[in-house]
């Protein structure tokens, strides 16, 4: 399908990275709201995905991310433009730049960014490298005549069972940096997916939203292993927010240069931000869409094959 192929009684949302994690389920939660949805991918994109996406009702649009003309006529009657790019600065400020123009020539009036994150607005910059970034491409778009809206939902909770390393689920451990009672804001992805595929058919949002399926602390998480596995978990402080620094430091040094999206120091200062006061949430926008179900952290968990006593 084309971009003049859409009928004329659905408002067209653009995503962009609709075959990643986030940008699939966002393409999903868009098509179940009975939206017409485009997908921009890659010519190199997993066809296998590319394929789901077209079983799901998606319209797909090969484009050159580098050519700004192919992405404007991409965008042609778009209602919004949602962006799921992931990488580094090539992708969320180069590549996420030319989307943002090509936006702008097509005559878009709205943009949702590849922010998903906690609110980086508070930190400063050399905090965090991926949010640096971020935080960079803001300038770009604030300054820019499209109406934005940021979406923070905290970290996926999703990585709670791999790749976030809090719990220890074979030594039966939480552990934490910091203040074990702070609060963190943990959303899943597709939650996430359908807060951000609400947002894009709300012509009303503000310029930033931030969602949490659950405010959570590192005490609390304990509980919750504790209660659904049958087996105490035992709750272990790695350092205070000091020492975390300083690791981050020693991380970074051993790996100058390196071209990896999420290399461990990275996690690092992610985990850094998600414990500093600085990133507690004082306000949610959950209840802007009142049809939206939340998943906690102990739904999430309750799933997860605990070995039992």
């Amino acid at each position: 399908m084309q971009p003049n192929d859409t009928p004329m009684d659905k408002q067209i949302i653009v995503v962009a990275g609709a075959t990643g994690n986030l940008g699939f389920r966002i393409v999903k939660a868009l098509i179940l709201k009975g939206t017409a949805v485009r997908g921009l991918v890659r010519a190199a994109a997993d066809s296998s995905r590319v394929e789901k996406l077209k079983q799901m009702g998606a319209s797909i649009i090969v484009v050159n991310f580098n050519n700004e003309q192919e992405l404007a006529t991409a965008c042609d009657g778009a209602a919004c433009i949602i962006s799921a790019l992931a990488g580094l600065r090539d992708v969320v400020i180069d590549t996420q730049t030319r989307l943002l123009n090509a936006a702008i020539a097509a005559g878009v009036p709205r943009f949702i960014p590849s922010d998903y994150s906690l609110d980086f607005t508070k930190f400063e910059h050399g905090e965090n490298r991926n949010l640096d970034f971020r935080r960079e491409f803001h300038t770009y778009l604030d300054a820019s005549p499209i109406k934005a809206t940021s979406i923070f939902n905290g970290a996926f909770m999703d990585m709670l069972t791999n790749e976030i390393p809090m719990i220890i689920f074979k030594n039966k451990l939480v552990l934490y940096w910091g203040n074990k009672e702070h609060k963190m804001h943990f959303t899943t992805l597709d939650d996430t997916a359908m807060f951000t595929a609400n947002a894009a058919l709300d012509p009303t949002t503000p310029r930033y939203l931030t969602i949490a399926g659950d405010l959570i602390s590192p005490a609390e998480i304990r509980d919750v292993v504790t209660n659904l596995s049958g087996n105490k978990f035992r709750l272990i402080k790695t350092g205070g927010l000091g020492l975390l620094s300083f690791i981050i430091k020693i991380a970074k040094k051993m790996a100058p240069g390196t071209t990896d999206i999420y290399p461990a120091w990275q996690g690092m200062q992610y985990m850094s931000n998600m414990m500093d006061e600085r990133g507690r949430v004082n306000k949610l926008d959950n209840a802007r869409y009142p049809e939206m179900q939340w998943t906690t952290v102990e739904e999430l968990l309750s799933s997860y094959p605990f070995q039992k006593k």
